[in-house]
């Protein structure tokens, strides 16, 4: 009696964290959900309702952020429950804090919330010391947030000098810091990262990744195209038809050299009278009418046929003071970079990706065309750990770099991003909007950077009430009742305060831009920062939460390429804007 065959083993199916998270783990893959997990993202709330901030963690809790704290020693009012989805009834009362983690949590019990039942100014007293009551000076606890991976600070009335301390806190700490703002149907947001602030994963375009180094190719590639293409005539229909595009190009831009002094085809107009080349020598007579590895030979002429260069965002990572002479203590990435550039040194290119776009072959042509890229790609990568392994034997490191980090790396070094961070953007003296930005309002109409003016003037306003009538009720100051005389007219306090910063602005940064030109521009604005009268709107706050966390989770993950500082959002046409200010 024949032996039975073994059942096989089952296959492994996803894990139950695949498949709650699947969709976005085809967008930043395992690392990227690994660094969400481990992230720890605070959230300081002050006087105001804070919705945006609330929306932003909510947006962040649900693909699985670690952890998060809020900070918010308010108690919940009737206010709120028209504008926090996470608040009910049964909340009125009782601590915002307390109430808003409950519900926030709910939305994913693997997301660990932390309520802090305190004010800013308390929950970051006890790590500071006061000159005067609103003038904190520095902290006491140099180690005060550092439990934290990423700071949100919600804008409200008497929170600049905190600001400003978190602000100088985060700059020295390496910690990405958010800034936000929701008012009425506008709100802005502003970022403030490290410097430098690099990354790797950019997640380029994949039409724009591919590096076939056409011109430049290695012995394998050559032996490989000279198999396939030296009896080109003689092929069979079928066969002459699955050449894949790649050894055509490299067929014909060995002809081509022989005719042209061994030069390539360089300028459009030789690159388009090799492209006919290429189209010339199809075959036409076919049942098909045409072959397809033809038509992407052609269609590949001028994108393919290009010499390699050094895309700006790789010179500047290489040229950065970081990479010139790496330390004991730097950065992995800054170990890699320097790798990368004696690599480049020595071969005028970067390392080859090794990634190979589809096109019409054989199966076995096109899986042995691959393995011919793939091999290039590793004596690349080899060659560029073996520079770094000597680089950190002689800084005598004692953890290195990973390979699977340097391979990463490797592959995308066209494409890597360095984003040199800056403090924020707020109304202080010391940051100015830059001059082409305040003539760009002139220029375009449909520029939306006096959202931004409008905000720092209005913080710029609340400042100067809460010196001199301190409230906690964010809508003090719009209040009839207010003893002060700016609080009575808040518009005429605001214009000024928004051409106080204009002129600022422009007189320390060059063109003298009178104020009254741009203030027509910028006076409806306020006006809705009056009728608001301190209070958010929560579909605009709900809209700018999904920015910020969309922006939140690429900080986090060091995937795709966060704005560059500061996004704004009008909700009445529905537009937003990114400025570097």
């Amino acid at each position: 009696m024949a032996a039975r065959p073994l059942t096989p083993p089952p296959l492994q199916g996803p894990t139950a964290k695949e498949k709650k998270y699947d969709r976005q783990l085809r967008l930043w893959a395992a690392s990227g959900q690994q660094a969400l997990e481990d992230a720890h993202v605070l959230l300081l709330n002050g006087g105001s309702p804070g919705v945006v901030g609330v929306e932003t963690l909510k947006n962040l809790i649900l693909p699985g952020i670690g952890s998060y704290t809020i900070v918010d020693g308010n108690v919940v009012a009737e206010k709120d429950l028209g504008i926090n989805f996470f608040l009910t009834d049964h909340s009125l009362g009782k601590l915002r804090a307390d109430e808003t983690c409950k519900y926030l949590t709910e939305l994913n019990p693997d997301v660990q919330g932390h309520p802090v039942q305190k004010s800013l100014r308390d929950f970051l007293g006890s790590a500071i010391r006061s000159d005067a009551p609103d003038r904190p000076s520095s902290l006491t606890n140099p180690n005060a947030l550092d439990k934290y991976t990423l700071v949100l600070f919600v804008a409200s009335k008497q929170n600049y000098p905190l600001l400003r301390l978190v602000s100088t806190y985060c700059a020295a700490k390496a910690l990405p810091l958010f800034y936000l703002h929701s008012l009425g149907l506008f709100s802005h947001f502003s970022t403030q990262l490290p410097d430098p602030f690099p990354i790797v994963d950019t997640h380029p375009d994949p039409t724009s990744t591919q590096d076939l180094r056409l011109l430049d190719p290695w012995p394998e590639l050559q032996a490989f195209a000279k198999s396939k293409t030296e009896n080109l005539d003689t092929l069979s229909n079928h066969d002459h038809g699955h050449i894949p595009y790649l050894l055509l190009l490299l067929r014909f831009l060995t002809d081509w050299r022989q005719s042209h002094n061994g030069k390539p085809p360089s300028e459009y107009r030789e690159k388009k009278e090799f492209k006919s080349l290429v189209e010339s020598k199809a075959r036409i007579d076919n049942p098909e009418g045409g072959e397809e590895n033809f038509d992407e030979a052609a269609a590949a002429v001028l994108k393919s046929l290009n010499k390699p260069s050094l895309p700006s965002g790789v010179r500047q990572v290489l040229e950065d003071p970081n990479n010139k002479q790496p330390q004991q203590d730097s950065a992995n990435f800054w170990l890699i970079a320097n790798a990368i550039q004696k690599f480049h040194q020595t071969h005028g290119s970067l390392p080859l990706p090794g990634a190979l776009p589809d096109m019409k072959a054989q199966s076995k042509d096109y899986i042995q065309l691959q393995n011919i890229y793939k091999a290039k790609a590793r004596r690349d990568i080899e060659e560029v750990t073996n520079s770094l392994r000597s680089t950190e034997a002689d800084l005598k490191r004692q953890t290195p770099v990973e390979a699977k980090e340097i391979e990463s790396f490797c592959k995308g070094a066209a494409f890597v991003k360095l984003i040199k961070g800056k403090p924020l953007p707020v109304y202080a003296p010391t940051a100015k909007v830059p001059p082409t930005s305040l003539q760009n309002i002139l220029d375009d109409e449909d520029s939306l950077l006096p959202i931004s003016l409008a905000f720092q003037a209005y913080d710029h306003w609340l400042h100067e009430i809460s010196n001199a009538t301190p409230q906690t009720d964010p809508s003090a100051p719009f209040s009839s009742s207010s003893s002060s005389e700016e609080a009575k007219h808040p518009l005429e306090a605001l214009k000024h305060s928004a051409t106080q910063i204009i002129d600022l602005d422009a007189a320390s940064n060059g063109p003298q831009i009178n104020a009254d030109d741009i203030m027509p521009r910028i006076e409806p604005i306020l006006a809705e920062f009056v009728r608001a009268a301190g209070a958010e709107l929560h579909n605009i706050s709900a809209v700018t939460g999904g920015m910020v966390a969309q922006e939140v989770i690429k900080v986090l993950t060091k995937q795709y390429i966060p704005i560059d500082n500061t996004c704004v959002f009008d909700g009445i046409a529905s537009k937003s804007a990114v400025f570097r200010l």
